[in-house]
């Protein structure tokens, strides 16, 4: 009989990506070059520092805002895919990588071009990465099966729902951390970059996209070893943050569960990447998974 210990397991987050894009008119007086920033009338409160974002012009003309992104004929493509972080007062400046969106530096951001007229444009989160929860001290996950009344309904319906609903809630407890210069440690089998506690404490406040996440909850992980893990959407509904003199500040999350939730065993879905670490998308822009080895 084997028994475990907490020590190993850990949670990943992947940033909820609506379908509905944000619309908008970026204007040229927007765009400030030297600042390598620009603004949009929305991106207070409705994205947050290090969301994967696609810009693209809504008639499908060229989109003329990011330095050098061109095709071989020196024209602007119609759209841009990476990172955004947003300043304090609405800002926006774009990077390449997940950890540069987090640290919001001039230096690491991507210069910007002025566009030459006022272009209608849309921008809409897409994720499709897990980032490890740093600073996470424990957490909790509840599953249950709420008893339906069922004698209004018909047979079929009765079938289906004579076992329940399952539905499900946690709550993670976390130090409170919000820079971008720590490591977490998920295992050597991840790549994987670090989510603070201080992203969870910001979805909650986020109005137009709502508060939803994709979770991943493992039990126990190690190495190559197989991991267990529950997976499952979720929505944060509760941030509390604890202050007291001399001790550390510390933050509870509660959250519930919105979709299907699964307990997985064996190794986690992992993606190919190329030379350079960059990941081989399909069509769609989702990553393509490696197939079991025989």
């Amino acid at each position: 009989m084997s028994i475990y210990l907490g020590t190993y397991g850990h949670v990943e987050l992947r940033r909820n990506a609506p379908e509905q894009a944000l619309l908008t008119t970026l204007e040229p007086d927007d765009v400030n070059v030297d600042r390598r920033r620009f603004s949009v009338d929305f991106a207070e409160g409705a994205l947050i520092s290090g969301d994967q974002i696609t810009i693209a012009t809504q008639g499908g003309s060229p989109l003329k805002l990011i330095a050098d992104h061109t095709d071989s004929n020196g024209d602007y493509y119609q759209d841009w895919r990476g990172y955004v972080y947003v300043d304090d007062a609405g800002g926006l400046r774009l990077y390449d990588t997940f950890d540069g969106a987090l640290s919001g530096s001039r230096d690491r951001a991507l210069p910007l071009v002025t566009p030459d007229t006022p272009v209608a444009i849309g921008i809409q989160t897409r994720d499709v990465n897990y980032n490890c929860l740093a600073q996470v001290r424990n957490y909790e996950i509840t599953t249950s099966r709420d008893q339906v009344n069922t004698d209004v309904l018909g047979q079929e319906f009765h079938t289906y729902y004579e076992a329940g609903l399952i539905s499900g809630q946690g709550r993670l407890n976390c130090f409170w951390e919000h820079t971008n210069d720590q490591t977490a440690d998920c295992g050597e089998r991840y790549d994987l970059s670090v989510e603070f506690s201080s992203y969870l404490a910001r979805l909650v406040l986020r109005l137009k996209q709502g508060a939803g996440f994709d979770g991943r909850f493992y039990i126990y992980a190690e190495d190559n070893n197989p991991a267990v893990w529950y997976e499952c959407q979720c929505i944060v509904s509760n941030v509390a943050v604890s202050v007291a003199p001399t001790q550390i500040i510390t933050t509870d999350i509660d959250f519930l569960c919105t979709g299907p939730i699964t307990l997985r065993q064996g190794q986690p879905p992992r993606y190919l990447l190329q030379e350079d670490s960059s990941l081989l998308l399909q069509e769609d822009g989702s990553p393509i998974l490696l197939q079991d080895e025989d």
